[in-house]
């Protein structure tokens, strides 16, 4: 199982939202280059990136510093946030990030997710955000009645081969992870899936790889310290 250290971009600084509230806010590192840096150096293979200011603006906004993380690192980058139209996405690619997370318009705009799939195949990951198994949209802002699990069966018809799903209640919280709503997840589809929310713990991370995901995001718990990403890469990865 890959572990990607998440880093989330507000106003240039790394930060950590509370359940996607952005009234909720702490911020980690006022230079996220930096940040990028130190988990590479902990033996990070993947970095999750989050621009939150685009996924509020419903545009890119933080491309400056996406390119100044590209330019200073080796990582794999995987990137979500204000992504809505072709030309977001092909930007973006561009910049040498190796695959983009669409979130709010897989929802809304099929026939774009239709278009980016048939263009980017692979480097077309959905993020699937649930709140009580419904799917949230618009940065959380917003949640939909569409049943996540039945929504990723059809996009994997669709041809999504890699869905990030994410679990609002547990993101940011510490709490554990939702062994439960994971496994359902795997049980309805075959592409690759992605945990991300509550890991606080190396026995977390345990779990989660004995559950089969290929990759599990970490966010909070790696900034807190409650876990040590290069002891849990040695451990998990290795």
């Amino acid at each position: 199982m890959i572990i990607l250290p998440a880093i989330d971009i507000k106003d240039g600084r790394c930060v950590r939202l509370f359940q996607g509230d952005y009234a909720q806010i702490t911020t980690y590192d006022t230079d996220p280059v930096q940040v990028a840096l130190r988990w590479q150096e902990a033996g990070a293979s993947w970095i999750h990136l989050v621009d939150l200011d685009g996924a509020k603006e419903g545009y890119p906004v933080n491309a400056e510093l996406i390119k100044r993380i590209r330019a200073a690192t080796t990582l794999h980058i995987e990137l979500g946030g204000g992504m809505r139209t072709l030309k977001h996405i092909e930007q973006l690619l561009e910049l040498g990030v190796d695959r983009v997370i669409l979130g709010t318009i897989a929802i809304t705009n099929r026939q774009l997710l239709q278009q980016a799939l048939e263009r980017w195949g692979e480097r077309i990951v959905v993020g699937l955000d649930a709140r009580e198994g419904l799917v949230a949209i618009a940065g959380w802002l917003e949640t939909s009645q569409v049943k996540a699990v039945d929504l990723a069966r059809e996009l994997s018809e669709l041809g999504v081969k890699r869905f990030i799903y994410t679990d609002i209640s547990r993101d940011g919280a510490l709490t554990g992870p939702n062994l439960g709503a994971l496994t359902e997840m795997q049980q309805a589809v075959s592409s690759a899936l992605i945990a991300s929310g509550g890991v606080s713990s190396l026995a977390d991370l345990q779990a989660l790889a004995s559950s089969g995901v290929e990759g599990t995001i970490v966010g909070k718990a790696i900034y807190t310290g409650a876990v040590d990403l290069a002891a849990a890469i040695r451990e998990i990865e290795r």
